[in-house]
């Protein structure tokens, strides 16, 4: 009985959130921004439609009934119109965003699927020739176009009765039912076209040249290992065309032969090329710890296949490359279910460059034999770096202590005496983390490099850390339910782009270095710590930094270092928003000053006869710390035209209308504009 009134109290708590715009944020009610946020949510990550069918499309969840605006990533595949109609238009993938712009009562919010349009024929068929087309990187030895193929042998696999080969005239292919081996002892630079369907078959490849196998509309199940084993150690092409599947089962057991990997259902030896314009799942249903993908050099992806990946509880990773895993173009979807499971993994970086790509997460934390201590899962883990210059990369992990990225790790940085930096200056990334910690795991958004400690708690000394990330161009938006949004163990630096960094329970930004924006628009907001914290110092060179803090004392809007010595400035080139406090003793190169304006709606500041900037803060903040070059006043109620920047937070142009306000001297600490912490360059103890 006890449990039932409790879900019915959870569900008035939510239609309250719907309902209420005038609650204001008090240091007695932290966590109250959590009511504001309208949740827009898919009823699937993912969806195949098919061309001249039927298709009952995903829907949306939108419980607070906001204002909604459609996109489609791909228009190319599919549009989408303003009331949520999906047009198809060719093969490919294409991501669905539905999002709702901050106003008076809620938050911004997205939500996205990966949207697959599978056609029955035209630019997704392989049109059996011995040359492609370019992949996408003309210059690169990786795109199929630069190679020049011998000959093709064709193997058609068959549920009815054995495989049969055609143009194997090197007498290279043996057959044993569907299962089919090829030794090429030639050299011969070939193309293996693979078609047909079989429950219980493999595809297995012998060779020292580099080679293309051409997945064209072919289903492969292995009841006991791998569906495509490629022992070759040279470069492989995998083309991809029609609609493919590749499976091994719940009782695969994956039995060694000889000294062979058998690492996951499509195994490489060598490095793992995909291009073509067709589909292919790969579906990994062992319980022993095989991935789905796995190559023993690298992984690249090439314009323009969709890959979706599927593994269940008990078998390995996703897309697993151990040199490194590029995304130059196409689609890959990953969902992973298993404990300490990551969706794209490498020893070393993960450099995304183009195409649109999703990881589903929702394993949890578990005892790790190898590393002696328990591990939770990923998204994305990189041991060396994380790196986005383009495309599109959507990263859910709902289990108890996931992380979106993870990158950097003390082991690789023993190992090489160096860790790189990580960076992102273009594209468009967005993490959502939901678990809580769980035996000393914790949950994040992003996390980059390590940190050493000696001690425990509050009174634990740092010996050592590294890993820096730059966010110099690009859109980044990163929600943690229960964990920090954005941790950097080492210095943390914005050069521009645009990025929002939401926390419900901790830091939402964190470094252990120094924390500095130079240009850019930064969000930073959290319900239960500091919005913006280092380690070291924090400057705010330029560049426009809206920083939100709720929870109240001690936690402040901005945080440094002061206790070793560190400090906040302020330079003259920065336009800055927040609420809940700076850290005391800051400096100023340019006045700071309290305003009042309008909760959840568009005020701006203004000086030198024009606007400097709108902003939107969330809805029940109408009094905020403000700074800005030649800044003389403030205006409420302001208009803006077009979209706003940093999901709706910010903007720089199209500003008319509103109400002049009066801003004063700021002499405040934490927990509010108010208090007493000590003006620009002053000293003043922290709390209220």
């Amino acid at each position: 009985m006890k449990k039932f009134l409790f879900i019915l109290t959870t569900i008035t708590l939510v239609l309250t959130a719907c309902e209420r715009d005038d609650f204001q944020f008090s240091p007695e009610s932290p966590g109250v921004s959590d009511l504001t946020d309208p949740s827009l949510a898919w009823s699937s990550d993912s969806f195949e439609a098919a061309s001249g069918a039927e298709n009952v499309f995903p829907t949306l969840t939108n419980t607070c009934n906001v204002s909604v605006t459609y996109t489609s990533s791909q228009p190319e595949v599919a549009t989408i119109s303003g009331d949520g109609t999906i047009t198809l238009i060719g093969a490919g993938s294409t991501l669905i965003t539905a999002s709702s712009a901050a106003d008076q009562r809620y938050s911004a919010s997205s939500a996205s699927y990966l949207l697959t349009v599978v056609g029955n024929s035209g630019s997704d068929a392989y049109d059996g020739s011995l040359t492609f087309a370019s992949s996408g990187d003309p210059s690169s030895d990786d795109d199929i176009s630069t190679t020049t193929f011998k000959g093709k042998i064709t193997i058609n696999f068959s549920q009815s009765g054995d495989a049969s080969v055609s143009g194997d005239s090197y007498g290279y292919v043996s057959v044993d039912g569907n299962k089919v081996t090829v030794n090429n002892t030639g050299g011969e630079v070939l193309i293996y076209e693979l078609t047909g369907t079989t429950g219980n078959g493999f595809f297995k490849v012998y060779g020292a040249k580099k080679q293309a196998i051409v997945l064209n509309g072919v289903s492969i199940t292995n009841p006991d290992g791998a569906a495509i084993n490629n022992q070759n150690k040279k470069r492989t092409f995998i083309a991809v065309y029609g609609d493919n599947t590749l499976s091994d089962s719940e009782s695969a057991a994956y039995e060694q032969v000889g000294e062979e990997d058998l690492k996951a259902v499509l195994f490489s030896e060598a490095q793992l090329i995909f291009s073509g314009s067709g589909l292919l799942r790969v579906n990994a249903l062992n319980k022993q710890d095989k991935s789905a993908i796995a190559t023993d050099d690298y992984i690249r992806m090439m314009q323009s296949p969709t890959i979706k990946v599927n593994t269940k509880n008990g078998a390995g990773h996703g897309f697993k490359g151990k040199d490194y895993v590029q995304l130059s173009g196409g689609s890959l979807a990953v969902t992973s279910a298993g404990d300490m499971k990551k969706g794209i993994t490498t020893d070393d970086y993960v450099l995304v460059e183009g195409g649109t790509h999703m990881v589903t997460v929702t394993g949890g934390v578990a005892w790790d034999d190898e590393d002696s201590e328990y591990s939770g899962t990923a998204g994305v883990k990189a041991d060396n770096y994380f790196a986005m210059t383009g495309g599109t990369l959507t990263i859910k992990n709902t289990g108890d202590g996931g992380k979106g990225i993870n990158a950097g790790s003390y082991d690789f940085d023993a190992e090489n005496h160096t860790l790189s930096d990580s960076y992102i200056s273009g594209g468009t990334l967005n993490v959502t983390t939901t678990g809580k910690e769980v035996n000393d795991v914790s949950a994040k958004g992003i996390k980059i490099g390590w940190v050493t400690k000696e001690g425990s708690g509050d009174h634990a000394t740092v010996t050592g850390y590294a890993g820096k990330l730059t966010i110099s161009g690009g859109t980044v938006r990163v929600n943690s339910t229960n964990g920090e949004g954005l941790e950097v163990k080492g210095d943390l630096t914005f050069e521009g782009g645009e990025t929002w960094v939401s926390s419900g329970s901790d830091d939402a930004i964190n470094c252990q270095g120094d924390l500095t924006v130079d240009k850019g628009f930064v969000y930073a907001f959290s319900a239960g710590n500091d919005a913006m914290d280092s380690n070291g110092n924090t400057r705010l060179n330029g560049g426009y930094v809206m920083a939100i803090c709720t929870s109240g004392s001690p936690e402040v809007a901005i945080d440094a270092n002061t206790e070793e010595g560190k400090k906040l400035y302020i330079g003259s080139g920065a336009t800055l928003v927040a609420y809940g406090g700076l850290e005391s003793g800051y400096s100023a190169s340019q006045n700071v000053y309290s305003m009042n304006g309008t909760a959840g709606a568009w005020n701006a500041l203004y000086g030198n006869g024009s606007f400097i900037a709108a902003f939107k803060v969330p809805s029940g903040i109408s009094n905020f710390i403000v700074s800005a070059p030649s800044l003389s006043g403030g205006y409420q109620g302001v208009s803006v035209s077009g979209e706003g920047k940093c999901s709706g937070v910010w903007a720089t142009e199209g500003i008319s209308g509103g109400s002049s306000v009066t801003i004063s001297n700021y002499t405040g600490g934490n927990g509010g504009p108010g208090g007493n912490g000590g003006g620009p360059g002053g000293w003043g103890p922290r709390g209220f």
